[in-house]
């Protein structure tokens, strides 16, 4: 878009959101493709951390794929209705990170144990690494299930998770920081991976729509 006038981009853009609004993933990942540079620029000067701001750049434009139908063009050009998102994205995710306790969907190095392999292969399907417009767009829906799944544990279970992949703790570390029994601590972490896979699982789909069960 480098050689069009302001104008025409500005109406591109604005018709690039419309499409969105119907549901068009080619116009999504257009979008993506002309403003994720401009929009991580934005979110780069509210938060420096470059591995945050790319979070929270997928968060940026879940967003926009949500809320693209509540554009109005009479109201606000698109570039800067999109910089807005982007802003208090980076806003609300500094505030959100000065409050919250540390979760597992940003993970470290699992510690020792048998149930090492399940928790890789279950938070791995959260890792994206070079992923398109359309890849952001899923893993950051996946995340945001990930984070009602965890609501659904119990304090033990997600502390001792959180300690042990996000922190990176042994279970026996988990274990004496919670001071509580290594097995107790085991068994918190193996109910706990069980319940987000069922979770994770039920989200997705994969269970159907019928099968009962506790609210994330």
């Amino acid at each position: 878009m480098s050689t069009t006038t302001p104008t025409a981009r500005s109406q591109e853009l604005a018709a690039l959101l419309a499409r969105i609004a119907l549901g068009d993933r080619a116009a999504f990942e257009a979008l993506y493709r002309a403003t994720s540079g401009p929009l991580f620029g934005v979110v780069l000067r509210v938060n420096s951390d470059r591995g945050q701001a790319e979070e929270v750049l997928q968060e940026v434009y879940v967003n926009i794929w949500r809320a693209a139908a509540g554009y109005q063009a009479q109201q606000s050009q698109p570039l800067t209705w999109l910089t807005s998102i982007a802003r208090n994205r980076a806003i609300d995710s500094l505030r959100r990170r000065a409050t919250e306790p540390a979760t597992v969907s940003r993970y470290g190095s699992p510690g020792t144990g048998d149930e090492g392999d399940e928790a890789e292969d279950l938070l791995e399907k959260l890792a994206s690494e070079q992923a398109g417009p359309l890849d952001l767009l899923e893993q950051a829906t996946r995340s945001h299930a990930l984070e009602r799944c965890m609501q659904g544990l119990s304090g033990e279970q997600r502390s001792s998770l959180a300690l042990a992949y996000y922190q990176g703790f042994s279970h026996a570390e988990v274990a004496e920081h919670l001071t509580q029994p290594l097995g107790t601590v085991k068994s918190w972490v193996r109910r706990g991976l069980q319940s987000l896979k069922l979770c994770l699982d039920r989200a997705a789909g994969l269970l159907g729509t019928g099968t009962s069960g506790e609210s994330a």
